[in-house]
C-alpha cells in the first residue's frame, strides 16, 4: 500500500467514526502533523512526494477528497490539510468497503442465526463500532455463519452420540478440517461470550461432542455399573464404557469426584480402587454431552448423602469445566463442591512462584466460581492470585 493510500485510509476510517457518532463525515487531516500524517512528513525525495501528490490530486479529481494546499508553493505546493468530500466515493478511490456495507452484508449472512445464538448480536455490534472480534471483521462472517451450523448439527444431533472431529468435519463441510479453522467461533457461540475463555481447543471441540479420537467414561472405584443389557462390576484399577451405554453406578461410596486430567485420573485410580469410599469419574478435560448425560443419570441414582465433588485446575479453563458440571449436578438437585481447587488448599511451596493470572483471567475465573457458589474460592483467588494444573499435586480424596 503505498504511503498516500496510508493516509487516505485513514481519513477513511476517521470519517466511518464520525458518521457512527452522527457527527459530520467530512474530517479532515492536517498534512503538516507527524501524527496525522507520518507518511507524508516522513517522505524523504523530491520523487517520493510528487508520487504521493499525483495520487492525492487523482483522489480529489475523483471527488472523494479535497485539499488545501500551501498558497506559496504553486504547483508543487506542500499539502496543508485533507478533507472528506464524498465517503462513497473515498471507499471506491481505495477499492474498500464501507464498514457499515460490509457489517449489512454480514447481518444478512447470520440473520438465520441471531435468534438461536443472541451473542452473534454482540460481535455485530462491535463491527458496527468499527472494531475486530478476535482480529477479525466483518469478513469473518461466513466463517461465524459456518461455526452456528456446525454447534447447531451437533446440539440438534437425536442420537446424542460423540462423533470424530474430522469425520465430523467431512459431513458437514467437505473438508476434513474446516471445523479446526472455526475453532474461535466456535468458541464465541459455545460460551456465549466475545472474550477468550482460555480453554483448549480440544475442550472447546468436546463441549459440542467432538473428539480427536474416541473417549470411554472411565469409572474406578468399588460397585457395579448397569449397562442397558448387562450389569457390570467395576474392575481395578478403572472401567472404561461408551458414556452413552451407562445407566447408573450402585456404589457405597460416600463421594463422587470428577477429575479434569487424565495423567491425575490414572495416578489417583489405583488409590481409589483400594477404598470403598470414593467413586472417581474422569471428564477428559471439558466433558461432552453425551459424558454429561451419563454423569446426570449417574447422580440420580444415587444416595442423597452421596457428596459430589470436582477437581480441576486453577485456571480460567479449569473453573469453566467446573462451571458446566455444576450446572449438571444442579440439575440433580444437588451441589458441586470444589476439590483442591482453591489457592489456599495449595502447600505454600508449591504456590510460591506460580504464575499469576492476568486481571482479565482471574476476573473470569473469580465469575466462574461465584457463578458455582464458591464464595470462598472467590476472595482466596483475590487474596492469592496464582494458576496451577493439578498434576502438580499427589492424589488425595474427600474424607
Amino acid at each position: 500500500m503505498s504511503a498516500a493510500s496510508q493516509v487516505l485510509e485513514r481519513l477513511l476510517r476517521r470519517a466511518e467514526k464520525a458518521r457512527q457518532r452522527g457527527a459530520s463525515e467530512h474530517v479532515s487531516l492536517r498534512m503538516t502533523s507527524p501524527s496525522a500524517a507520518r507518511e507524508y512528513v516522513g517522505l524523504d525525495t523530491l520523487r517520493e512526494r510528487d508520487i504521493f501528490h499525483a495520487e492525492m490530486s487523482h483522489a480529489e479529481r475523483d471527488g472523494a477528497i479535497s485539499i488545501e494546499r500551501d498558497r506559496r508553493g504553486g504547483d508543487a505546493a506542500r499539502l496543508v490539510r485533507i478533507t472528506v468530500a464524498d465517503v462513497a466515493k473515498l471507499a471506491h478511490y481505495l477499492g474498500i468497503p464501507l464498514v457499515a456495507d460490509s457489517v449489512a452484508n454480514a447481518s444478512k449472512h447470520l440473520e438465520h442465526w441471531t435468534s438461536r445464538f443472541p451473542v452473534i448480536e454482540q460481535v455485530l455490534a462491535r463491527w458496527r463500532e468499527g472494531k475486530k472480534v478476535r482480529s477479525h471483521g466483518p469478513e469473518g462472517a461466513q466463517d461465524l455463519r459456518d461455526a452456528a451450523y456446525a454447534v447447531a448439527s451437533r446440539l440438534d444431533d437425536e442420537q446424542q452420540r460423540e462423533r470424530i472431529l474430522r469425520r465430523e468435519s467431512v459431513r458437514l463441510f467437505g473438508d476434513s478440517k474446516r471445523v479446526e479453522v472455526l475453532t474461535l467461533w466456535l468458541e464465541i457461540l459455545v460460551t456465549s461470550e466475545i472474550a477468550s475463555s482460555g480453554l483448549a481447543r480440544e475442550d472447546i471441540w468436546a463441549q459440542i461432542g467432538l473428539r480427536r479420537e474416541p473417549l470411554p467414561f472411565l469409572v474406578s472405584g468399588r460397585g457395579d455399573v448397569l449397562l442397558p443389557t448387562v450389569q457390570l462390576p467395576l474392575v481395578q484399577p478403572y472401567l472404561g464404557l461408551p458414556a452413552e451405554t451407562v445407566i447408573s453406578v450402585a456404589t457405597e461410596a460416600h463421594s463422587v469426584l470428577t477429575i479434569e486430567n487424565l495423567a491425575t485420573f490414572h495416578d489417583a485410580a489405583p488409590l481409589a480402587s483400594a477404598t470403598s469410599s470414593v467413586l472417581l469419574l474422569y471428564t477428559g478435560g471439558m466433558p461432552s454431552p453425551v459424558w454429561r448425560a451419563a454423569y446426570e443419570r449417574l447422580l440420580r441414582g444415587l444416595a442423597d448423602e452421596v457428596a459430589i465433588y470436582h477437581w480441576g485446575d486453577i485456571d480460567e479453563g479449569g473453573f469453566r469445566i467446573a462451571e458446566v458440571l455444576g450446572r449438571v449436578v444442579a440439575n440433580t438437585g444437588r451441589k458441586l463442591r470444589p476439590w483442591k481447587m482453591s489457592p489456599a488448599d495449595i502447600d505454600p511451596s508449591i504456590r510460591h512462584g506460580l504464575t499469576v493470572p492476568s486481571a482479565a483471567k482471574l476476573a473470569s475465573m473469580q465469575r466462574s466460581a461465584m457463578r458455582l457458589g464458591w464464595s470462598e474460592i472467590v476472595n482466596d483467588l483475590g487474596r492469592m492470585p496464582i494458576t496451577l494444573e493439578q498434576e502438580y499435586l499427589d492424589p488425595q480424596f474427600p474424607s
